[in-house]
């Protein structure tokens, strides 16, 4: 597999590190606490094959800009500060897929920039709070595995932590949010690793408990594919479904056997539901 290769974008909004990869139209990709690196990331490495993928580290991850003040660290500034990387990019529009919390800041791209992007992709995410609307979700407080997870997420913020650890609580926490958590090292094969923005995932927090843009959900234009898998106890597939509703031009794709990561447990369909939905558009 070959490697990404890093850009550094100087924009009016900071400097961000930007991975790419492949070639065809351009897909923007980007994770709300993510900080990724030149070995890529499972999600957006789904769309090199057919298209030009630009995986953008935010302020605050990576090499990227740090944030001056601490708005910049909300998922709005996060929607701006893409803008600002198309435009210096001098695309017109370009695509835009975000996954879990990438979908949404996706979801607040398409409101309010619907203009910008000739299309919309949303997995596995939600246009509201989630954490403490559904039992379902494992971050709400009477899922049975809320406080396990809770445990290995805190773990995860320590800076000291050695690659080795790092890499074996991140497996235990992944292995919560799969269908079949036997295949964990079929579907995590490759040489593909990242890290957590501490600072980024601390305000994250704060932001979700007051996040909702159900409202505005019908100011999104572009045409949008919301993808869901039916297990899915980060974002449970009630809110992909939520979304399909509110958003007029959309599509829903839902994995019988999925859970978070229906790219990696379904992947085949996906790329194939990905490749279908762009040809009716």
């Amino acid at each position: 597999m070959s490697t990404w290769e890093t850009e550094f974008i100087d924009t009016a909004r900071g400097t961000f590190e930007v991975f790419t990869k492949g070639k065809g139209q351009p897909v923007c990709i980007t994770h709300h606490y993510s900080e990724f690196n030149n070995t890529g990331d499972y999600f957006a490495e789904a769309f090199t094959d057919s298209y030009k993928v630009y995986l953008v580290n935010l302020k605050e991850a990576g090499k990227s800009s740090k944030a001056t003040h601490p708005h910049e660290l909300s998922m709005f500034d996060a929607v701006y500060d893409l803008e600002a990387i198309r435009e210096v990019l001098g695309y017109s529009s370009w695509i835009y897929a975000g996954h879990s919390t990438g979908g949404m800041i996706g979801v607040l791209y398409g409101i309010h920039f619907s203009l910008s992007l000739s299309s919309l992709i949303i997995v596995g995410s939600a246009a509201r709070k989630y954490a403490n609307s559904s039992p379902e979700c494992i971050y709400h407080k009477e899922h049975p595995k809320f406080e396990y997870m809770q445990k290995l997420i805190e773990r995860l913020k320590n800076p000291n932590l050695s690659q080795t650890e790092r890499l074996k609580i991140s497996k235990e926490r992944t292995k919560l949010s799969l269908f079949k958590p036997g295949k964990f090292e079929e579907y995590f094969s490759l040489n593909i690793h990242k890290k957590m923005s501490p600072v980024r995932m601390n305000f994250f927090i704060r932001e979700e408990m007051i996040f909702d843009v159900t409202r505005q959900l019908s100011s999104i234009k572009s045409p949008t594919l919301i993808m869901g898998g039916q297990y899915d106890v980060q974002c449970p597939v009630s809110f992909s479904v939520e979304m399909s509703e509110l958003i007029t031009h959309s599509t829903l794709y839902i994995f019988k056997e999925s859970n978070h990561y229906p790219f990696l447990e379904e992947k085949t369909l996906f790329i194939n539901a990905v490749g279908e939905f762009m040809k009716s558009i």
